[in-house]
């Protein structure tokens, strides 16, 4: 085809595809921790399924492009006092508004379960936890997650199809890495309290965005990858020092029954 002669074209697909996955690491994060309140063999399942779903949507809405790209025109507007303009109200505002809600939400009862002891895997509460609630909330927010994603990829390129084939191999990247990500995230509990924070943050550039107030993207993805490396760090110091601890346990342990 003469559109993948010309070399522009293939700098736009690689610049996609790479801010597609960037893009989509919220939405993997996101799924690692609803799935992991499921059974372990059916995580695999659930995750498989989650992103399959965000792909479909992704799709979905590339065929209906005009229709996202005029969906940021007001449709009322809404007299605010102490204003001189009438605030405009879009669909696209409504969809982000009640996706960061959804987001802001899920994430601080997450939280608060977790502050409150509640093991995933266990209890009454996890028990609840079925394949049908969690798919309903993985394509709740696969919608305003792919909504944000094709309003970025219309700025990056023109043609349909090159947006098309730059989501199906950032979903590949992501189906690939999606399974490491999740157990990383639920084998370690302060990496997953991070990540319900950069959710929380999401959720809430979600909703300024719906207000109009523009929050420019890198600076958010900077701070999520600043957090991310101390928390490596971290990670890395307590390896080194908890034999440490324990070898001084079994030391100290011996010397208190000979006192007594």
């Amino acid at each position: 085809m003469e559109i993948f002669a010309n070399p522009d074209t293939w700098i736009s697909l690689l610049t996609l595809t790479f801010m597609e996955v960037v893009l989509g690491i919220d939405n993997i994060v996101f799924i690692s921790i609803i799935v992991g309140r499921l059974p372990k063999d059916q995580q695999a399942k659930g995750r498989n399924i989650g992103l399959s779903l965000a792909l479909i949507f992704r799709v979905i809405l590339l065929l209906f492009i005009s229709w996202i790209v005029s969906a940021s025109d007001p449709i009322f507007s809404i007299n605010l006092p102490f204003t001189e303009e009438d605030f405009a109200v879009s669909w696209r505002d409504i969809i982000l508004f009640a996706g960061g809600l959804f987001l802001l939400a899920k994430s601080v009862t997450e939280i608060h379960n977790k502050l409150e002891g509640e093991e995933e895997g266990h209890g009454a509460n996890k028990a609840s936890a079925t394949m049908s609630k969690v798919l309903i909330q993985i394509i709740l927010i696969d919608i305003v997650f792919s909504f944000d994603s094709i309003l970025t990829a219309v700025g990056l390129a023109q043609e349909v199809l090159i947006m098309i084939i730059a989501v199906i191999l950032a979903m590949g990247i992501m189906l690939i890495f999606a399974k490491y990500v999740s157990d990383f995230v639920n084998k370690h509990p302060t990496v997953k309290m991070l990540a319900l924070s950069f959710l929380i943050l999401i959720g809430f550039m979600l909703v300024v965005e719906a207000l109009h107030q523009h929050i420019p993207k890198g600076y958010i993805y900077f701070a999520m990858f600043f957090s991310l490396l101390v928390e490596m760090l971290n990670l890395q110091l307590r390896k080194k020092t908890e034999p440490v601890h324990l070898r001084q346990n079994e030391v100290l342990e011996p010397e208190k029954e000979e006192v007594v």
